[in-house]
């Protein structure tokens, strides 16, 4: 079976743990060549080195224009051209709206949103010399619906959306395809801060809260699911496919299974 990605150069940020080190993984077994870029440098490097001469490492603070110019000159010195980007690098806090200080709002914007806009700025001109190329943002189905306590992150990946629909716009020209992945779900290392608050809130309330609807799929989303998604949005397979927002949530956000009406 051929090789969905043989010959592509892609740049993947967060790519040290969780959705990027995943997705990393699967576009060298498709035939990429691939520059992991994070901020976790001994596991970058751990994970650059398991994946071969196929692979590099690169320190990237997605906020910085300059690591982004770097990044992007290491990768053409060692590989040639990046005609691929995956914006995954992310943050998260968990908060109220009233609690929620100021600065943590700007520092997650900074990283999720503002960080992807100076990625798609740095790949511009390498995906021109190629004659196109393709931008996966990967967001997360709180892109689709909002949530109490991550307001926050929400707006973040909301803003991801609105940005690739418009570089979808204004880079196609260039054949440069601009598409969202939305996750339901990631890296459980960003998430686990926060579940031992969850719980004890929970065990803390006195009345009892009101029964969730049951998702459809009776699993939670594997990072193999979504990395596989953002393959099959680098490659050619997704030739015509610009704009749009894959989500990969098993039907989450579709609707929900109401515990009681009739069921096939």
């Amino acid at each position: 079976m051929a090789q969905r990605l043989d010959g592509q150069v892609a740049i993947i940020t967060g790519a040290a743990r969780g959705t990027g080190e995943a997705t990393a993984r699967r576009f060298v077994e498709e035939g990429a060549r691939v520059l992991l870029a994070d901020v976790l440098d001994d596991r970058g490097r751990q994970v650059a080195a398991e994946l071969g001469e196929h692979a590099m490492y690169q320190r990237l603070d997605v906020t910085q224009a300059g690591d982004w110019k770097a990044a992007v000159a290491a990768v053409v010195d060692r590989f040639g051209d990046p005609g691929v980007l995956v914006n995954n690098a992310a943050i998260l806090d968990v908060g109220s709206i009233a609690e929620m200080d100021p600065a943590i709002l700007t520092q997650i914007i900074a990283v999720n949103q503002i960080g992807p806009y100076l990625g798609i700025q740095a790949v511009i001109d390498p995906m021109k010399r190629l004659g196109g190329g393709s931008i996966v943002n990967v967001a997360s189905i709180d892109a689709i619906e909002g949530s109490n306590g991550v307001a926050a992150y929400t707006s973040s990946k909301w803003g991801l959306r609105g940005l690739s629909k418009a570089a979808a716009v204004e880079l196609g020209c260039h054949g440069v395809r601009v598409n969202t992945v939305c996750p339901g779900g990631g890296s459980s290392e960003m998430t686990a801060p926060f579940v031992a608050e969850a719980v004890e809130r929970l065990q803390g309330r006195k009345e009892r809260l009101p029964d969730r609807p049951i998702p459809p799929f009776n699993r939670r989303g594997a990072l193999t699911d979504f990395a596989n998604a953002i393959v099959w949005l680098a490659s050619e397979q997704s030739s015509y496919v610009s704009g749009i927002d894959l989500t990969v949530d098993g039907a989450f956000t579709a609707g929900k299974v109401e515990p009681g009406a009739p069921f096939s």
